[in-house]
């Protein structure tokens, strides 16, 4: 088996990994966005509740959820699908870090904002909705870029609960063809390869928002 066969064999679980990667995206921003926003605004026990939740999907082992969530609920009765599962574990994970940047994007504007609408007879919600959240999210760009390729990496665990990602067929092809040296290098190249870009826009969107 050439090199290019090896690389094309590869590139049959990119479609997986390609979706995994939106999909849990889907699931990532959401989750960031709210728990960020909630982490922002909470004191007491209620914010105490939101960081236990953060901290549950930041904190917890990615394998560990996997196997969880895809071996141990239908025991309970509960199944759900290879894809829910990855997209899920994968994208709250990666929110649970990113929302840490939503709660440092929203406590990095100037006090005075926040007392200028008050000032203005602003509600605390119109505030944070008009003033402070636009913002924050135009400062975390690069952070949600970085969670891009955090969840394509992440997909390389996929294949534990049966989805048929790049890494996936790379042991397959392990399997068939002895070769584990050009059969991992291809695969490392092939993960660079798709992260490699996401990369060069997020440098992209640090200097246009450093201007």
């Amino acid at each position: 088996m050439t090199i290019l066969d090896i690389w094309l064999g590869i590139l049959r679980g990119l479609g997986t990994t390609a979706a995994v990667t939106v999909y849990g995206f889907v699931f990532a921003v959401p989750f960031a966005l709210l728990f960020g926003v909630a982490q922002y605004l909470t004191r007491g026990i209620a914010r105490l509740a939101v960081t236990c939740i953060i901290e549950f999907w930041r904190g917890s082992a990615v394998i560990i959820l996997l196997f969880f969530f895809y071996y141990t609920l239908p025991v309970v009765g509960v199944t759900l699908s290879a894809w829910t599962v990855s997209a899920m574990v994968l994208g709250l994970n990666a929110g649970g870090y990113a929302s840490q940047a939503v709660r440092a994007g929203l406590q990095a504007p100037p006090a005075g904002q926040r007392e200028a609408g008050k000032a203005l007879g602003l509600s605390r919600a119109t505030t944070l909705l008009l003033i402070e959240l636009p913002q924050a999210l135009v400062a975390m760009s690069p952070t949600f870029v970085n969670t891009l390729i955090q969840l394509v990496k992440g997909t390389a665990l996929v294949s534990l609960v049966t989805l048929t990602d790049m890494t996936f067929t790379a042991k397959e092809i392990a399997q068939i063809e002895y070769n584990p040296i050009a059969i991992y290098t291809a695969l490392l190249m092939a993960f660079f390869v798709v992260c490699y870009p996401i990369a060069l826009m997020g440098r992209w969107l640090e200097a246009r928002i450093g201007k």
